[in-house]
């Protein structure tokens, strides 16, 4: 692939993005690097990293605001695809790259630039995502990474930095690789690479230890139209404010952590360790809510559409022509989910012990034992007669060689 002249990097402001600019520069000979970074509602103030980008050579230093669009376009969707990559793990930080992946190529666009930049190593998802989803927006983008080439270790890389007048303050080093947004934080690496060891206390951020949570159990109600969620406890709220409410209120119930081995798209296996109270509890609601107003083909058939889905998030094919395919049925079954969903809070668990619609299919005269069954007994017999018939055909058939 040829060098580009003026690139737009993804930057986080940590050592190995920071690091990128200086090595496009001299190594790779790009003239110019502008550098974004996405606030996703992380919690950081970006101004420092912003200046960061700047004393590190970028001749621009740009900041995202993509918390909204992040919960409505990325997270909406996903919640109502209930999805669950390996029927676990709510695409946190999946969900996000997509996104800035879109920020970037926006970007390139508007400054002029012929490539994009990413500091992913050769081992994670996050690579994949980003080239993919750039690829599929712009084909004509180049996409340079120089953290997948460059081979160095972190202590080379801090080095490296160095000669060109970066400084990185000496502290002590959190052996974890930690990833956060609004939806959620993802923790791996240091003793997290055993997956026998239990992780310990001090990498939830988000979630409060059982221990530590409230004695009581607290109820919410959580309510949804065609599919997206619209109020809590009764209230509206704009989608950030609503997945920042739920976030704190089964955090602080212990609820929303998750410690998996995961397959990753490059073939290894990882553990991980995730926090996502609004979202885990987010899509229980929904699904529930399904279970209430769609009928059982179609909820059935959906099962098999979710995998799809989440496989086809997680593994970075956002933009592709099946996940396009798959959310336009997706969106045709929504039109039923209207309703609110009533859960149980208590000691790290989200028990769902209520719901109710207006577009329910539940009839409790059909369904109830009591006096007032208007459900047709004798129909039963027939019914049940039809039904097995190939079965008993192929008994007698078996029976008499």
């Amino acid at each position: 692939m040829g060098r580009a002249e003026k690139v737009v990097l993804a930057y986080s402001g940590g050592v190995d993005t920071t690091v990128c600019i200086p090595y496009l520069m001299h190594e790779w000979g790009v003239k110019e690097v502008i550098t974004l970074a996405a606030d996703l509602g992380q919690g950081d103030d970006l101004d420092p990293i912003r200046k960061k980008a700047l004393t590190a050579g970028a001749s621009e230093s740009l900041v995202a605001d993509l918390t909204a669009s992040f919960i409505s376009d990325y997270a909406f969707p996903a919640i109502q695809a209930n999805a669950l990559y390996e029927n676990r793990y709510p695409l946190s930080t999946a969900l996000a790259r997509p996104l800035i992946a879109k920020a970037l190529v926006e970007a390139a666009e508007k400054y002029g630039a012929d490539a994009v930049a990413h500091g992913c190593t050769g081992k994670g998802n996050d690579q994949v995502r980003f080239d993919v989803s750039i690829a599929a927006l712009n084909p004509n983008l180049k996409v340079l990474a120089p953290a997948r080439e460059w081979g160095m270790s972190r202590e080379e890389a801090i080095s490296y930095g160095e000669n060109y007048g970066l400084e990185f303050p000496v502290k002590k080093s959190s052996p974890f690789s930690i990833d956060r947004n609004l939806l959620g934080r993802s923790i791996e690496a240091g003793p997290l690479e055993n997956p026998w060891t239990e992780p310990p206390e001090e990498i939830y951020l988000m979630t409060t230890g059982i221990a530590d949570t409230p004695d009581e159990p607290e109820y919410i109600e959580i309510t949804f139209n065609e599919g997206i969620p619209s109020h809590f406890n009764g209230q509206v709220y704009s989608p950030v404010e609503l997945v920042t409410q739920i976030n704190e209120v089964a955090g602080r119930h212990g609820v929303g952590r998750i410690d998996m081995v995961e397959n990753r798209l490059v073939g290894i296996k990882s553990r991980e360790i995730y926090e996502a109270p609004a979202l885990l509890v987010l899509i229980a609601a929904h699904r529930d809510l399904e279970s209430l107003t769609l009928t059982a083909d179609v909820s059935h058939y959906k099962r098999g559409i979710e995998e799809t889905y989440s496989q086809i998030v997680y593994n970075g094919l956002w933009y592709s022509p099946l996940k396009n395919a798959l959310d336009a049925f997706i969106q045709q079954t929504q039109k039923r989910v209207s309703g609110t969903v009533r859960i149980k809070l208590f000691k790290g668990t989200a028990t769902i012990v209520g719901r109710k619609s207006d577009k329910a299919l539940y009839s409790e005269e059909l369904a109830t034992y009591t006096s007032d069954d208007t459900f047709d007994h004798k129909a039963a017999e027939g019914f049940i007669y039809v039904w097995g018939l190939p079965t008993r055909v192929w008994s007698e058939k078996s029976r008499h060689g």
